[in-house]
């Protein structure tokens, strides 16, 4: 089989294409709604949709100032299939919201608004989705793609996070899905900054020029020679096929990669090392996947202490309910980030 390298593939986006902001203040809003629109306005989105974009993205992050505690939006550029989006996700860890499905009602409000902000935004996107939890705080997640109506399959999400006071993210990922099979794969460069960023993106070119039909194994093997000029880094590969009901798995370095149901999960291995440098061995494992699982698959940026139990209907959504909220709640560290979910499309 000969190397892919075209459709299918979905990447995770640059520093240049990536934003992740504050909204702490009431100014915030503005900026918030001025680089975003900035940001889509290099994708040529019509002049209509653009607004539309800034009226959801207003409206996001007038909620977070008003109702959130650490809120926070993240918005970066999506393209998959040849299609490029903007995607967002707003995370707080405020007093969350006991009734959902009223929430996104028009003229339902808890501050004496006219309450048009979470249905205005789930009309105006192409997919939306929010999950809260009383006391815990609420994820929102929204997507606007160029092509009006076009949405790609919600089977697989990824985000990335820098350190804080870092421009660039050294974690990347690479996502590949045809023929009922996704290939997943995340790597964490050693450190943090440029040169960290390189080696992540080395890895994602590598597994882009790699034969799939190899394996996992075979497929990081070609990684570890090809970050050998690099300063290396964690990496690990999945080869998920949910009409098998298997995941094919192999990793080198300290990559969490989980197989999880909404009352447990199960952890897959990865041999030490650092791939580009220290691979005495490099092993392949398969496990058995229950058809309603998610896998996920992140950084050393995120503890390994969350629980599916503690996250009701969590994994039954959307994956990018899932990365946001466990990146939101497990990303404590001062590092950089990167998580991965895959459920079945």
């Amino acid at each position: 089989m000969a190397p892919l390298t075209g459709a299918g593939w979905s990447v995770s986006p640059s520093a240049e294409e990536t934003l992740w902001l504050r909204v702490e203040e009431l100014s915030a809003v503005a900026g918030v709604r001025r680089r975003v629109t900035a940001l889509a306005g290099r994708l040529g989105f019509s002049e209509d949709r653009l607004a539309q974009i800034a009226l959801a993205v207003s409206e996001a992050a007038s909620n977070l100032h008003k109702h959130a505690v650490n809120g926070m939006i993240g918005v970066w550029v999506a393209r998959a299939g040849g299609v490029a989006a903007i995607e967002f996700v707003c995370v707080d860890s405020g007093p969350g919201i006991a009734d959902v499905p009223r929430s996104m009602l028009d003229g339902y409000s808890t501050s004496g608004t006219l309450g048009l902000g979470l249905g205005a935004i789930s009309r105006l996107a192409d997919s939306s989705d929010l999950h809260s939890i009383p006391r815990r705080g609420s994820v929102l997640t929204a997507r606007f793609a160029v092509e009006p109506g076009h949405e790609t399959a919600g089977g697989h999400s990824g985000l990335t996070k820098p350190k804080p006071g870092e421009q660039v993210c050294g974690d990347g990922y690479a996502v590949h899905t045809g023929d009922g099979v996704t290939h997943v794969m995340l790597c964490d460069g050693l450190g943090h900054g440029a040169l960290a960023e390189r080696a992540a993106a080395e890895a994602v070119r590598a597994v882009r020029q790699s034969d799939l039909a190899a394996g996992p194994g075979a497929m990081l093997a070609q990684i570890h020679r090809r970050l050998a000029p690099t300063r290396g880094g964690a990496v690990a590969v999945a080869e998920i096929d949910f009409a098998a009901g298997r995941v094919r798995y192999a990793g080198l370095g300290n990559i969490a990669g989980w197989i999880v149901d909404p009352e447990r999960r199960r952890g897959m291995i990865s041999v030490p090392g650092i791939a580009g440098h220290q691979a005495r061995t490099i092993r392949e494992h398969a496990y058995d996947l229950p058809p309603d699982a998610t896998v996920v698959l992140h950084s050393d940026g995120l503890n390994q202490r969350w629980s599916p139990v503690d996250y009701p209907g969590l994994f039954t959504r959307r994956p990018m309910l899932v990365t946001a909220t466990l990146l939101r709640d497990a990303g404590v560290r001062n590092d950089d980030a990167s998580i991965v979910a895959v459920r079945a499309g």
